[in-house]
């Protein structure tokens, strides 16, 4: 079962993310979209949704920041273990907070209001179980396990084991050690990763970057006088 969870079960993670993101460009490229709700009921949007992308935006660099940034080069820069951890701790916290504060809202708004209701599928409610489960444990795990002055050490066990996947060198003995709440919600984060692609969350690998290379979009101005008639509304017919 260890071989298992830290060593084949991350990659499988990583084929069902790529694989369903080609998949899902190839032949659902039109769904490829959050499915909006917002034409239903926006206060309560308003409201829940920057709090979830800010707090899990910052929960997703922590996680990149103590995965894949070993030791020695915090302490290059400068900044000591305990500093590290109290960030750690504060950020991770505020950040974690933060996030389950928004699905919170978000899975409310959903429950409350008929109209979004109707349109929450299945696939959604699995989606807000893995991610607010994703969320918690790892609140729990981090807060069950610090204090001010210490924590679980996990960039000696967690971050060693991220990195040798990373490296095509899985090493499943260093999580062998690490607290079930870690192990736990390890698991379920990488089971919300493989299903990122056949979600709404997949708008997350959505960026705009044609926007920076595309033309200059022209706009002429048509003086009514000019052409000796008053301008109408609407759209007008293209003389051929």
């Amino acid at each position: 079962m260890q071989v298992f969870l830290w060593g084949a079960l991350p990659y499988i993670t990583l084929i069902s993310l790529i694989g369903g993101l080609f998949w899902r460009h190839r032949y659902d490229k039109f769904g490829w979209t959050t499915r909006s709700s917002e034409p239903y009921e926006s206060r309560l949007l308003n409201i829940a949704s920057p709090m979830f992308h800010y707090g899990i935006l910052f929960v997703l660099v922590g996680h990149l920041m103590g995965l894949f940034i070993p030791e020695s080069w915090t302490s290059a820069l400068g900044l000591s273990e305990h500093a590290y951890h109290l960030l750690s701790l504060i950020g991770g916290t505020i950040a974690g907070v933060l996030a389950i504060a928004g699905v919170v809202l978000l899975v409310i708004r959903r429950r409350t209001h008929a109209p979004v209701f109707r349109a929450t599928t299945r696939n959604d409610k699995v989606m807000y179980l893995f991610l607010l489960s994703a969320i918690f444990l790892g609140l729990f795990a981090e807060l069950t396990h610090s204090t001010l002055d210490h924590g679980y050490d996990y960039r000696t066990t967690i971050a060693p084991w991220a990195r040798h996947i990373v490296i095509l060198d899985p090493r499943p003995a260093l999580m062998s050690s690490v607290p079930i709440a870690y192990q736990i919600h390890a698991v379920i984060g990488m089971l919300l990763i493989a299903l990122v692609p056949f979600t709404r969350l997949v708008h997350m690998f959505s960026a705009p970057i044609q926007y920076l290379f595309r033309p200059y979009i022209v706009y002429r101005y048509r003086d009514p006088k000019q052409t000796g008639r008053a301008a109408r509304r609407g759209w007008e017919p293209i003389e051929s």
